[in-house]
């Protein structure tokens, strides 16, 4: 006997549904019932295709009435509603344009999908104000988008999927974007460290992102519509995108016995069944099983909907099988960045209490000597036993394989041991040896075996209010252009020289740019008795988590010049300007290549750096800043930071001096006697500062400015007993120096220090190293050393050793003499 089949609902998982039954039955009678024109459209290309991006409107019809007419023999009735279903009788009740009739049935499929919310908000009906859910929507949308293109301003209701995807194609045909979320962050499938930097990308192609402030009402003007916020903001649109959600389509199945949850979503089993045997469903109305948690949920993504529809297709033409879940995997376009995300997340995990540990690495997405290697976030969460629970990550490349893989691992139940072992397929242009996989993989383990034990942000800010030393590895460049506030810089490399300034009964955060010196400070540390751990993802993942819309939107400034971020044409179009490639190279790898290259370029050269570290958009700035070159520019995409800089010197907006006929002395010297550490620290910064202006400068050491220059270690020297008694109460090096008023047995020292840290003052040990950077000519006294029984092997490298002549010579090529 001929089966008949209704299938209500196209798109996704009804057309699926329907082209899987023919396959598996030639001789059935399927009919589907679709309410809207197309029985089968690319919904996820809607945005696209208004932003332009799609420029042929065809290209979103996968499949139309006649053509799958065609090749499946279905009859297709479009713009046709279901109003009811009588489940006793198997009848379905259909109103089309003409008229209205019952359809019998021996098996239906409901597919009814799921529309957007429209909340009670007064003004929401102004016609100015639209959703995105079909064509007709979409062909609406790309009319005002035209009609406002380059001149209009748009907002953005609600930062899911279809309103950050909105705000961008928007943004991208030149209108002016305020995309508007009450709650405090976008995109709820992932976490809050991971979803700022998808935010910060956002901030940074100029749309206005409004967080935790929600629509109170909206008013209608002349020709445009005002959005009223809860906090008394008002924003003037042309046109509003509603996006804040979405709520099944079934009211239609309210009388028909069909099992509804509470919101209205079809309460299905494995099997794609719902409570009627012979009625099944799939698609964004039903509410399916987390496969991770076994818990109720309700997803709306095409791939899961195509996978429903075959599965329940499969069931009622006596196939059996079972739908094992959703993970909710899921990856999206935020202008260059990729986001992407699968599994559980925080947020989840700890609304259920459950126990959880984090793995997060800052890897690039290809071997890093290779051109173009871009850093991505990968975030994963696994249990105690190790199985991986969820992952998350945000890039420029290489996104989408790498939350495959791990979607793929995490379906089948495989652990972090697993992840480890992978073998992926490498090579220089599309990864690395150790695949980022492998990489998160490894530090989980570590995480497992207990030979680390890291922190996240909040962890780590708990931990220093209640005394904890939060202790930064980096080199003294990377800490001057810029560090977390209450931080010890102690550099990776001398950390085993300095361990006796560290108090071992205190508890230490170690923190690195990535988390992987801070890894090997930790341990190196524990191995010595402290207690120790490491902050996830270093000073990188720290900045994520600082993000602030109004400090990014400020940071845009140039301040060494004053010009906001604009493309700076004018100078990439100039043959004249060096370009210098430090992609791939983690800080301060970029950092340490553009002091190393700037010192070779002629004065007054325009040079070009271009890296994939993102800290290096910042960095760059402050370094300019510090030597007194000059930031023309700055420019961010996807994913690399290019900066224009022209050497001190001959400055673009300086006409150059005339020259003098006499060489008139200009050298600065400067006598530095004392000890105590604050009128060292004002030495140091005045000859810095001399050296940003292009002054040579010698320093003089003598007495007790000696101990400034002495070596931190100690150094095995053969001394008489007076010297080594001279040796043993001064202090040795400068971190050891203390005030000269205030000193308080050495706690106004320590502050002093914190002072300066909180407020991102270079350190007098950065002092140091950059004046010797510079090109300081470091003179100690040998009358001074002779007497003070100090031996030049105990002195800082580049240190000569010299008497007054020497110091008489230099002064009398210079202009000034400070004694200090």
């Amino acid at each position: 006997m001929m089966k008949k089949y209704i299938i209500i609902g196209g798109v996704a998982g009804g057309a699926t549904a329907a082209a899987r039954l023919r396959r598996l039955d030639e001789n059935a009678e399927i009919i589907l019932i679709e309410r809207g024109s197309y029985i089968s459209f690319a919904n996820c290309g809607l945005p696209y295709y208004i932003g332009n991006v799609i420029q042929d409107r065809e290209r979103l019809l996968v499949q139309t009435k006649e053509k799958f007419h065609r090749r499946f023999r279905i009859d297709v009735r479009t713009e046709s509603e279901v109003i009811s279903v009588d489940t006793t009788n198997k009848v379905v009740t259909v109103r089309s344009e003409n008229q209205v009739y019952e359809e019998s049935y021996d098996a239906l499929l409901l597919s009814p999908g799921a529309q957007p919310v429209r909340p009670p908000i007064p003004g929401i009906d102004n016609e100015r104000i639209r959703t995105l859910r079909n064509v007709p929507d979409a062909d609406v949308l790309r009319k005002w988008t035209d009609q406002y293109a380059g001149k209009g301003h748009a907002a953005v209701i609600g930062g899911g999927f279809i309103g950050v995807e909105m705000a961008e194609n928007l943004q991208q045909r030149g209108i002016n974007v305020t995309l508007i979320e009450g709650a405090p962050y976008i995109l709820a499938p992932f976490d809050t460290d991971m979803v700022n930097i998808a935010e910060r990308e956002i901030v940074q192609h100029k749309v206005q992102l409004i967080l935790g402030n929600g629509v109170q009402s909206f008013e209608p003007l002349p020709s445009q519509v005002r959005v009223h916020l809860a906090n008394g903001a008002k924003i003037d649109a042309d046109f509003v995108v509603l996006s804040i959600g979405v709520r099944p389509d079934t009211a239609f199945l309210k009388q028909s016995g069909i099992a509804l949850t509470e919101r209205g979503y079809i309460m299905v089993n494995e099997k794609m069944q719902t409570s009627i045997p012979d009625v099944y469903a799939v698609g964004d109305a039903v509410q399916i099983t987390h496969s991770i948690n076994g818990e109720k949920t309700a997803i709306a993504l095409a791939g899961p909907a195509n996978h429903q529809g075959r599965i329940a297709a499969n069931n009622i033409a006596g196939h059996s099988e079972r739908y094992e879940g959703v993970l909710g995997t899921s990856i999206m376009k935020v202008f260059d960045l990729t986001a992407a995300a699968t599994g559980e997340n925080e947020r989840t995990l700890k609304q259920r209490g459950a126990a959880y540990h984090v793995a997060k690495v800052y890897p690039d997405s290809h071997a890093g000597y290779y051109p173009g290697a871009v850093k991505m976030a990968l975030k994963i969460i696994f249990d105690n036993q190790g199985r991986v629970l969820g992952a998350q990550i945000a890039g420029y490349e290489g996104v989408d394989k790498r939350i495959d893989v791990l979607a793929s691992m995490i379906r089948h139940g495989h652990t972090v041991h697993d992840l480890a072992e992978l073998e992926l397929a490498y090579a220089p242009p599309y990864s690395s040896a150790k695949d980022p996989v492998n990489m998160a993989g490894y530090m989980a383990e570590n995480i497992l075996d207990g030979l680390t034990e890291p922190v996240s942000y909040d962890e780590m800010m708990d931990m220093i209010a209640k005394g904890a030393i939060l202790l930064d590895v980096r080199t003294p460049d990377e800490c001057a252009a810029g560090n977390l506030p209450h931080s010890l810089n102690i550099p990776l490399e001398v950390l085993r020289d300095h361990l006796e300034e560290l108090d071992i009964s205190v508890p230490i955060v170690t923190y690195c740019q990535i988390g992987q010196r801070g890894y090997f400070a930790e341990r190196l540390l524990r191995q010595h008795g402290y207690t120790v751990k490491n902050l996830l993802g270093g000073y990188m993942a720290a900045k994520d988590q600082q993000f602030s819309i109004q400090e990014e939107i400020l940071d845009d400034t140039c301040h060494a010049c004053g010009n906001t971020e604009e493309k700076p044409e004018k100078y990439a179009m100039d043959k004249k300007v060096l370009t210098f490639d430090v992609t791939g190279l983690s800080c301060p790898g970029p950092l340490m290549k553009l002091r190393e290259n700037m010192e070779t370029v002629p004065i007054g050269t325009i040079a070009k750096f271009t890296a994939s570290d993102p800290g290096f958009y910042n960095d760059s700035q402050a370094w300019c800043e510090r030597t007194g070159h000059v930031l023309l520019q700055r420019e961010r995409q996807k994913g690399l930071v290019s900066v224009w800089i022209q050497k001190k010197g001959s400055l673009i907006s300086v006409a150059p001096r005339a020259s003098a006929a006499v060489k008139v002395p200009d050298d600065k010297t400067i006598i530095v006697f004392s000890g105590d550490l604050d009128k060292v620290l004002a030495a140091f910064v005045i000859a810095n500062g001399a050296l940003a202006m292009g002054k040579k400068v010698t320093m003089f050491f003598t007495f007790w400015g000696l101990n400034a220059l002495r070596r931190p270690e100690k150094v095995s020297v053969k001394k008489s007993l007076i010297e080594k008694m001279f040796g043993w109460m001064m202090p040795r090096g400068s971190r050891r120096l203390t005030l000269s008023h205030m000193n308080m047995m050495g706690l106004g020292t320590q502050f002093m220090r914190q002072i300066m840290r909180d407020k991102n003052i270079q350190s007098l040990e950065s002092l140091i190293q950059s004046a010797q950077a510079g090109g300081v000519h470091m003179i100690a006294c040998q009358m001074s050393m002779d007497v003070m029984g100090i031996r030049q092997e105990e002195l800082l490298d580049g240190v000569d050793v010299g008497g007054v002549a020497t110091f008489l010579g230099a002064a009398e090529n210079g202009n000034m003499s400070l004694f200090i």
